[in-house]
């Protein structure tokens, strides 16, 4: 799935997109049973030649009633494609909370600079910090235009110097960097700012 927010997603698959909110399927499937105010008349009218000829549906947020005119095979049909919303919905959901996502949520910049901080992370701990930065290099940054790795140890260390192209072998070689990082006693918090400011200094970068 394109890495996407969910609003973008909704936009391009949602119920509004596919004429299939409630207001938009009563539309489809019948009219809206009516009580005007007539001026002339001075008078609110009810158009009541409806009445016991049709199926009615009263909707709880507003209390509007419909009379329903659609056929059986109409209704199914939206049914269907109801039911493959929901299935579609499924697999968003599912798809956001897999993998990488679960942790970096969805990369949605073209160029990101990823700051390593592992603070007092023990050995076992440190190298799955590695495993889940390298599931996001290769699920996610592989999809956007440039990047780059900064570790906010003792001494700032740069993957590369600058935000960087991407390519299989871009994404290769940062994961081969990152599992050859030795792991190190906790950084001062002075490195981490200086670290964000690295990364924020360069000019691909937009936040």
């Amino acid at each position: 799935q394109p890495l996407i927010s969910s609003s973008k997603w909704l936009q391009l698959h949602g119920l509004k997109r596919n004429k299939l909110t409630l207001s938009q399927i009563l539309s489809q499937i019948g009219f809206q049973h009516r009580k005007d105010y007539v001026t002339t008349l001075g008078k609110l009218v009810a158009s009541r030649y409806a009445d016991g000829l049709f199926p009615q549906y009263k909707r709880a947020q507003d209390g509007s009633v419909y009379n329903l005119t659609a056929k059986k095979e109409l209704i199914l049909h939206f049914v269907d494609c109801l039911m493959g919303a929901i299935e579609l919905y499924n697999q968003r959901m599912e798809w956001l909370t897999s993998e990488s996502r679960q942790i970096f949520g969805v990369i949605q910049e073209r160029c990101i600079v990823i700051v390593l901080d592992f603070g007092t992370a023990a050995p076992a701990d440190f190298d799955l910090c590695r495993d889940a930065l390298s599931l996001v290099l290769m699920e996610q940054v592989t999809q956007i235009a440039k990047f780059n790795l900064i570790w906010a140890a003792q001494d700032l260390m740069k993957w590369q110097q600058k935000s960087t192209p991407v390519s299989e072998h871009t994404v290769k070689s940062a994961v081969v960097w990152l599992w050859k990082l030795d792991h190190m006693t906790a950084a001062s918090h002075t490195r981490s700012a200086e670290a964000l400011l690295e990364a924020m200094s360069d000019d691909a970068v937009s936040s």
